[in-house]
């Protein structure tokens, strides 16, 4: 299928605009109704982005509400709970924090807020200026979080699957099978309620889940406590590409408000360091490290692929990279389909996602071999209009996945896959 931008592409910007609004529950979105029925942190950054294309004013509120949800100690949670809904799982109940004036969760996800709120700036700098001056000391702050409880040799590490946004990656394996989780208790999941099982993460990876949960609650999510024997921590080129890019937009809203950048500046090396560190020459990519046993995952996935949206321009990743683009019809996908655990249409094991394509794609574009972050935005869009806004999707056939009428995806499209999509510097 090709776009038609007359038709074709007006067509889906309009369905595009139709999901946001459909997801919006009032100053914030949900990724998609029943799924996600709550506000998930990079799921709503993207959603501010996708936003900024038809209501810039919608954007910025967007973020801002997510930061509603800030602990005294700086992070900011992977899902804010402004409403009960017993559809899904775990909720509320079982996370049992009281950190911030809204319930929450408490565990963070991957931190791109200062990156949009970069580009929310630059497309209007005197409605953002003020934006900014609030934001930043709560970013600052988030960054700082991340430095002092996730930072092991200088790159980041998730204490718990779910921090990573990927939460049944192959990059796990390693560190999850080393629990041994024990009784966890009954509970009933929702999400198979909603989509396949073959979809979504298996029993045994959610038992593991659980336990992670369970012994952080138990613990008073108290970093100091939860750092000590702690079960599950894997450092991760996702976590860490994203920061040190954030970091460098951080510095950037830094010097706007009047802000020093010392601080900042001296993370930035520090994650340099910490991401060379991740390379694993017999994978030939950057890759996940488990910091408790020092192996590497060997799993290439898309977030290998963000080091040029890190802004790191590593040659070594190239030959990884046109082969994927040559070899895979819609990529990124989460596991390299030459992994004997890649599974097409199983969540982080195989399938594509238009956010990591977003992300990579930008970096491709600033400083990757010339042409290949246009390519990959093509591709992705060619995915998108022929398959839908779906969660994710089949690499091999764009086969959709996951939740439908996707937030991010949506976004996605908005500000960055559609043909009519303006790029803000």
């Amino acid at each position: 299928m090709s776009l038609d931008l007359k038709t074709d592409c007006a067509t889906m910007d309009q369905r595009a605009q139709d999901i946001l609004r459909g997801n919006d529950r009032g100053g914030f979105t949900v990724p998609t109704n029943g799924l996600y029925p709550y506000q998930f942190n990079w799921d709503s950054v993207f959603a501010a982005w996708g936003f900024a294309r038809i209501d810039l004013v919608r954007a910025w509120e967007e973020i801002e509400k997510l930061f509603d949800g800030q602990w005294p100690n700086g992070m900011v949670p992977h899902i804010v709970f402004r409403q009960y809904d017993p559809d899904y799982f775990p909720g509320p109940d079982v996370w049992g924090c009281t950190h911030a004036p809204v319930i929450t969760s408490g565990i963070s996800q991957p931190p791109v807020a200062a990156s949009c709120v970069t580009r929310l700036y630059a497309m209007d700098p005197e409605l953002g200026q003020a934006k900014v001056a609030v934001l930043m000391p709560k970013l600052l702050r988030w960054h700082r979080w991340f430095i002092e409880w996730r930072q092991s040799g200088g790159a980041i590490c998730v204490h718990h699957p779910w921090e990573s946004g990927r939460d049944n990656a192959a990059d796990w394996d390693g560190a999850m099978a080393a629990i041994t989780p024990g009784d966890v208790g009954n509970y009933t999941r929702r999400d198979t309620a909603h989509v396949n099982p073959a979809m979504r993460p298996t029993d045994e990876d959610y038992d593991r889940f659980l336990y992670l949960v369970q012994r952080a609650r138990r613990l008073g999510w108290d970093e100091v406590r939860l750092a000590e024997d702690a079960p599950f921590r894997v450092a991760d080129p996702g976590m860490t590409f994203v920061l040190l890019r954030a970091n460098r937009d951080l510095e950037q809203l830094a010097g706007i408000v009047g802000h020093p950048t010392e601080e900042i500046a001296g993370w930035t090396r520090m994650l340099e360091k910490g991401a060379a560190g991740l390379w694993n020459a017999d994978l030939g990519a950057y890759d996940s490290r488990d910091v408790l046993t020092g192996a590497f995952s060997n799993a290439l996935g898309s977030t290998s692929y963000l080091c040029w949206y890190a802004g790191l321009t590593d040659d070594r990743m190239v030959p990884a990279l046109e082969r994927t683009l040559r070899d895979v019809r819609y990529p990124m996908p989460s596991l390299d389909p030459g992994d004997g655990r890649f599974d097409s249409l199983r969540y982080w094991r195989g399938p594509t996602w238009a956010p990591v394509n977003a992300l990579v794609g930008l970096g491709l574009q600033e400083c990757g071999p010339p042409g290949t972050g246009e390519q990959l935005r093509k591709k992705t869009a060619q995915m998108i209009a022929s398959h839908g806004f779906a969660e994710y999707f089949d690499p091999r056939d764009g086969t959709s996945a996951g939740g439908g009428t996707f937030t991010w995806t949506a976004a996605v499209w908005l500000a960055w896959a559609s043909p009519s999509a303006r790029e803000v510097a």
